[in-house]
This record gives structure tokens, C-alpha cells and sequence, in this order.
């Protein structure tokens, strides 16, 4: 099986999962899953993770990302990006850099939006977007997030350019439409690019036509624990991955002993990687997410 990550580069006008699909496909993967969700117009970071690799990704998935994105002020569309159809126009204020700073610093720390309707979110089973389209409407939670950075890096007559690093959970088209509306007019996206996503930001991406035609050598593929480097490593013995595959709490043969309390990546005497663990007192490591095969 082709059990690994590889990071892509989105390209524009395809959706997260037709390009994982895609990819899927080339590679000749049974099961594939990709870490975060990209709007069809967005480009950028797009980690897919194969057959045994998809086990990471719930130890992945909540990591931050960093954005770059273009909000087109006085106008709004009914999306909040330039994919959808224009609503309402309003005059755009003049805007100097002290009027911008302001209003960014009051979306910076602990917000708490209410997601768009045009969102992969599910109410009775099915997306919000699909809803959205039929032109039904229905009332979303607020969902508590985190602004971490978010800068003024472009400055024009009726549009500017913002960075913005955030915690999961951040619809930045959302995001766009309220700091246009704190500007005293109305804005949609027309540019999003993640730029990277924790904890994949050091590994390198390639494009998706790079990936497709690499498939058969599975080149830019990644192995399975590229992305959990950041994760204390202990090693077993042979005779302990029998039992550790069986479900059963094994002693770390490595030193210093793993934090307790927290996962653990775990090597075979070879350097094959098994997976992960949990470390309690004594350094016993019961499994938690194990790999059938190893990392390639």
C-alpha cells in the first residue's frame, strides 16, 4: 500500500476532495484523507495523508494555519468570495493605515464568529452548503476561535491584503466580510492562499500535477510520521511489537523515558515506525493509533 503524505500545493478552481481523489486515484491508495478543508478558489497548503497514513490525521488536524487573502471592498456577494453572486454594493471610506490598525486589532485574540452558510458543515446529515444553494438558510452556533496574528500587508483604493495566522476553526471568508463591515463598508475575498498548515509547515509541497505524474515512483510521497516529529520518540524491542499489536502495554527499551500523559511515536529495533502511544508512569506505552504496515 502506499502509505505516506504528500503535501500539496492546491491549485484554484478545485474542490479538497476532488483534488485528494485525484491523488488517491494516481497513487492507487484504498483510503486517503486530507488535514483542513480548501475552498475550490483557494490555493495552497492541501496535506493528504494514504491507506495506513490517514491514522495521523486526528493527531494533526487542529494545528494552526496561516493565511494570505485580498478583501475586495464595497461590495458583498452571497458566498463571501469571488465564486458567488454579488448582493449588495456600498461606498468604501477613505482608509489610512491608523483606521486599518485599529480595526485589525480588535479582531486579534479569542473571537467568536458564526460560520457561513456556504460551509462544509452539516446540519441532519447534509452540508450547509448544500442548503445555501437550495437558498435555505438555517441558524449556526457561534464557534470560539483564535486570531493569532493578523497584519495589514497591502493597501489599495478598494481592496487590501492581509496575513492572518489562526487556530482551527477559522473561516477567513467570514473574517474578510466583518473587518470590511468594521471599515464601514462592505467586502468579499477574492484572493485565499494557506500558506502552510502545523505541524506540515517545514515539509516541502509540490504541485498537483507534480504528484500525479510522480505516482508511479512514488515520488514527494512523505512518510507517515513526517508530521509528528515534534512528538517524543521511544523504541521497543521485537519481542514487545507482537504484544503491542495485540493491544497490550509495552516498556520503552529507549531512554530518557516519554513525557506521561502524552502520545508517543514508537520505532521497531529497525527504525520502523508502528504508530502511537500513550506514556504513563514507568515508562509503559499503551497503544493508541497503530500502523499495519511501515512508513512507505
Amino acid at each position: 500500500m502506499p502509505t505516506g503524505i504528500i503535501v500539496i500545493d492546491k491549485p484554484r478552481g478545485l474542490t479538497s476532495n476532488g483534488t485528494l481523489q485525484r491523488v488517491r486515484k494516481a497513487f492507487g491508495a484504498r483510503s486517503a484523507g486530507h488535514v483542513g478543508t480548501l475552498d475550490p478558489m483557494a490555493t495552497g497548503m492541501l496535506p493528504l495523508c494514504l491507506d495506513e497514513a490517514t491514522k495521523v490525521i486526528a493527531e494533526v488536524e487542529s494545528g494552526g494555519k496561516r493565511y494570505e487573502f485580498t478583501v475586495e471592498l464595497g461590495a458583498r456577494t452571497d458566498t463571501g468570495d469571488a465564486e458567488g453572486e454579488m448582493v449588495e454594493r456600498a461606498e468604501v471610506p477613505s482608509l489610512d493605515g491608523a483606521r486599518q490598525e485599529a480595526t485589525l486589532a480588535a479582531f486579534r485574540g479569542i473571537q467568536q464568529p458564526v460560520p457561513p452558510m456556504y460551509s462544509a458543515l452539516k446540519r441532519d446529515g447534509r452540508p450547509l452548503y448544500e442548503l445555501a444553494r437550495q437558498g435555505i438558510e438555517v441558524d449556526r452556533a457561534a464557534r470560539t476561535i483564535e486570531i493569532r496574528r493578523l497584519e495589514l500587508v497591502g493597501l489599495r483604493e478598494s481592496s487590501i491584503d492581509l496575513v492572518c495566522e489562526c487556530a482551527k476553526g477559522t473561516y477567513v471568508r467570514v473574517l474578510g466580510e466583518d473587518i470590511a463591515r468594521s471599515l464601514g463598508t462592505l467586502g468579499y475575498l477574492t484572493r485565499l492562499h494557506r500558506a502552510w498548515v502545523e505541524p506540515f509547515q517545514d515539509l516541502p509541497m509540490c504541485s498537483l500535477e507534480e504528484a500525479l505524474a510522480g505516482a508511479a515512483e512514488r515520488r514527494h510521497l512523505l512518510p507517515a510520521d513526517a508530521a509528528l516529529q515534534g512528538l517524543s520518540r521511544a523504541s521497543i524491542s521485537w519481542e514487545q511489537v507482537a504484544a503491542l499489536r495485540h493491544g497490550q502495554a509495552v516498556q520503552a527499551t529507549s531512554s530518557p523515558q516519554p513525557p506521561e500523559g502524552r502520545r508517543v511515536r514508537i520505532y521497531a529495533p529497525d527504525g520502523l515506525f508502528l504508530g502511537l502511544a500513550e506514556a504513563h508512569p514507568g515508562g509503559w506505552l499503551q497503544p493508541r493509533r497503530l500502523l499495519h504496515t511501515g512508513t512507505t
